[in-house]
């Protein structure tokens, strides 16, 4: 099988020197893993981007250390610091695996397909897991697990781990009955309620007081008996 490769040195470099290498372009990092002496290298940043933009999350790459007889161990890339801001990385952990060992990793959740409640009744994709267990030998662990979400034609369906696509070679070690996803309907917002006037135009006008300085009733009368 072939497999991305990467080749390092062995680094002596340590602390807060280690910032000078990251300007010259040299990623600091550290090999390590079960029978294997853990061990500080340095690798070319460049190359590390690159590989890294390629490859899958899990993916088993073959690293050479220079001086080591240019031998290769596979390695995992275990974990990736990088810069709060610019995202580039500032250092790598890199674990040594057997490759007859199966391993149980989180994978993350890719979704395919296309659900009729989403694009026709105008529903909300709700992710109720973003990562599954699984178990697999290195070189079969797959950097994602896909979930077709066409069946979901409505508010009532629920997809569970089951329905995920499980590469051969790959065993789910999550719950089967786990749900994964499922449609939320669309908030609907209520219109505003209208109340009522206190009293009609007409009503109003008929109990209204007379107009301020106009003859009341009284004051008609006695003028009419003068």
């Amino acid at each position: 099988m072939s497999r991305p490769k990467l080749t390092a040195r062995p680094r002596d470099t340590l602390g807060k020197a280690v910032a000078e290498l990251r300007r010259s372009g040299v990623l600091p990092a550290v090999v390590y893993g079960a029978g294997v002496e853990s061990q500080s290298i340095s690798i070319d940043a460049h190359e590390f981007e690159l590989l890294h933009r390629h490859t899958g999350r899990h993916a088993v790459i073959d690293l050479s250390i220079e001086g080591d007889g240019h031998t290769t161990q596979p390695v995992l890339l275990q974990a990736i610091q990088e810069h709060p801001v610019s995202r580039h990385p500032l250092h790598v952990d890199l674990l040594v695996v057997n490759l007859e060992e199966e391993r149980n990793v989180d994978v993350p959740i890719v979704i395919v397909g296309d659900s009729e409640a989403v694009d026709k009744l105008g529903g909300v994709l709700l992710h109720l897991r973003d990562a599954v267990l699984v178990r697999a030998k290195p070189d079969d662990l797959p950097s994602g697990i896909e979930l077709d979400v066409t069946p979901l034609v409505d508010f009532d369906g629920v997809l569970h781990a089951s329905d995920l696509r499980i590469p051969p070679g790959v065993t789910l070690v999550t719950d089967v009955s786990e749900p994964v996803a499922r449609v939320q309907p669309p908030r609907i917002e209520e219109e505003p309620v209208v109340e009522e006037a206190e009293a009609a135009p007409e009503e109003a006008a008929e109990g209204a007081p007379a107009a301020e300085g106009g003859p009341t009733a009284e004051q008609t009368g006695s003028e009419e008996s003068a």
